[in-house]
């Protein structure tokens, strides 16, 4: 390398006399207009002041070579293919005392092929008592987490089947939030919850245990002690007191929803509630945290009205929007979003990315909330390519923080999350395996998809192709693929090789700029490990940007500036830069 760039330097010392005018590259970048929801957006500034750097989740370095049960409830198999999901009900009593939850999980579904086998998913902690096929008992074999259940006859492609699956005993508590707890408020009073997202929802009830599949709507019906209440996902169908000691709550979901999502909230709850426009609002908090919880999710209504600018309505009107208190950080259970963040702006007290404008607002409620955009409505195939979740649901807090403070706080907001990226291994992770994607996905996908905006250089453009990919993905399950696909087709550019850096390769892009011993040049190329990966970039000044467009082959321009001088506008690209 070192004779290469020698052999460079003096190849620009010769380029300089006759080629100068024609080597001029890239052109003075416009100030961008500012969106139209940002009327006092201000030109970005590059971050000064970085924040602290988050520690690796064990996930970072390395994901974990995946177990038997990770690859059947990872893969699509034939038994999981042959058929589509339609509609659940699940139907469970709840007994804080014994700690057990029994009951039944109606599952109807179309065939999509001629078979006598079906995969259903259930932890092998909990019992199956029965499964019915109508009055008819079915058999079935267990395969650590997998039910392989088989009938007695053949069913027919394009035909509408349907199963009762009793099942019965103590879930286990498991995972970053437990998946399913048994506990007690502060109070002393009984209060359960669940958060099964990466253990599965298989750990607490019978179902298609992967994200490709989603019923088309749901019933949730949860029986309780007396003078508890049951709060999930969906619009309120209502009580009864089943005069056992236990009164049965009624949800009713009428949108597609992944199975992670579905939740109990089991406890002493009090609740009000609000609209926006005709959109129902409602909030569950603890008596004690009703005074706080009514400052704070004030919060809520400037959440919506930020996602609905850029990418239209909630999506899940008819089910309304809930937040529902819990003694974990939160969760985005589809139309009732779990809050656990103490009633404080930032992320559990913290400045989530040092640069002060995390402490303007609760962290919890504008970034689970964000997944009712991406993460339930529009869902990944594959737990592989969960940024589809996860990096958009963070780009969202960049365009809440636009929305309320202008485009150059959101611009210092998501430069703030770059210490929390460590680059050791590529965001999609391998499929069909129930991978558990790196933590990178949150923080390296939001900056990429800030990338792109820069890469566009047109804010009015970048807001329209984000409203439509989204307008046209909702409700759809869907992989990277389509994602570039869309991306692609609608700029009319290839921008294949730069979602492939980002996603499926280790590295960020390098810019390598050499300035050689001729005055007024430098040489320039991406160091990337896409061959074609070719991005445009801005350079020069931050008063006086040029746009230059290099590929991994090397380049050179004319300039003013000395190597010290020179600047890329890192704050718009997330990039590396080396100078010689």
């Amino acid at each position: 390398m070192r004779s290469l760039t020698c052999f460079l330097a003096s190849c620009l010392l010769v380029l300089s006399f006759g080629f100068a005018a024609a080597a001029q590259s890239g052109q003075q970048t416009p100030t961008a207009p500012a969106p139209a929801a940002s009327p006092k957006a201000a030109a970005p500034a590059q971050t000064s002041k970085a924040p602290p750097r988050r520690p690796p989740a064990p996930n970072d370095a390395s994901s974990p070579v995946p177990t038997r049960y990770d690859m059947l409830r990872g893969a699509y198999g034939p038994f999981r293919a042959n058929n589509d999901l339609l509609y659940y009900h699940l139907d469970i009593r709840v007994d804080p005392d014994k700690q057990t939850i029994s009951g039944k999980n109606t599952i109807r579904f179309r065939m999509l092929k001629d078979g006598t086998r079906i995969q259903i998913d259930l932890t092998d902690k909990l019992d199956i008592d029965k499964i019915l096929f109508g009055q008819t008992p079915l058999k079935y074999t267990r395969d650590t987490g997998a039910v392989f259940i088989d009938f007695p006859q053949t069913l027919h492609a394009g035909q509408v089947y349907s199963i009762d699956f009793y099942y019965s005993g103590h879930p286990p508590e498991l995972g970053r939030f437990g998946a399913f707890t048994f506990g007690h408020d502060p109070s002393g009073h009984v209060w359960i919850f669940t958060a099964c997202e990466g253990t599965g929802a298989s750990i607490w009830w019978p179902d298609k245990d992967q994200w490709r599949d989603e019923v088309e709507s749901m019933d949730i019906s949860v029986a309780v002690p007396n003078g508890l209440m049951d709060v999930s996902n969906g619009k309120f169908a209502g009580k009864t007191d089943l005069g056992d000691g236990y009164t049965r709550w009624d949800w009713h979901v009428s949108y597609p929803i992944n199975n992670y999502d579905v939740a109990l909230n089991i406890g002493n709850y009090v609740h009000w509630g609000e609209k926006l426009g005709d959109l129902a609002m409602d909030y569950y908090v603890l008596p004690e945290d009703l005074e706080k919880a009514k400052t704070q999710f004030a919060q809520a209504k400037g959440m919506m009205e930020a996602y609905q600018h850029y990418f239209g309505p909630y999506p899940f009107a008819r089910d309304g929007y809930k937040l529902v208190e819990v003694p974990y950080s939160g969760m985005e259970h589809q139309s009732a979003v779990a809050y656990g963040n103490r009633f404080e702006n930032g992320y559990l007290g913290r400045d989530w990315t040092a640069t002060g404008i995390s402490l303007r607002f609760d962290f919890i409620i504008i970034h689970e909330s964000a997944h009712e955009w991406f993460g339930n409505s529009i869902t990944a195939a594959d737990s592989s390519d969960m940024w589809i979740h996860e990096g958009w649901a963070t780009y969202l807090e960049g365009l809440y923080v636009e929305y309320h403070w202008g485009k150059a706080d959101a611009i210092r907001y998501l430069n703030g999350l770059k210490p929390k990226i460590y680059n050791q291994r590529p965001i999609v992770a391998e499929r069909g395996v129930n991978a558990d994607p790196t933590e990178d996905q949150y923080f390296k996908g939001a900056l990429m998809l800030n990338t792109l905006r820069s890469v566009i250089d047109d804010d009015a453009r970048w807001f329209t192709l984000i409203h439509g990919f989204y307008q046209h993905f909702k409700y759809q399950n869907i992989m990277t693929e389509d994602v570039v696909a869309y991306f692609n087709q609608h700029t009319g550019m290839n921008l294949t090789p730069i979602f492939n850096q980002y996603l499926r390769q280790v590295k960020i892009p390098r810019l390598e700029l050499l300035f050689g011993e001729a005055p007024g040049m430098v040489m320039y190329k991406w160091d990337a490990d896409e061959d074609d990966f070719a991005m445009p970039v801005r350079v020069g000044t931050p008063d006086h940007w040029q746009i230059i467009r290099p590929t991994t082959k090397w380049q050179w321009m004319q300039t003013p500036l000395t190597k010290d001088e020179f600047q890329v506008a890192t704050d718009l690209y997330y990039v590396d830069v080396n100078k010689q």
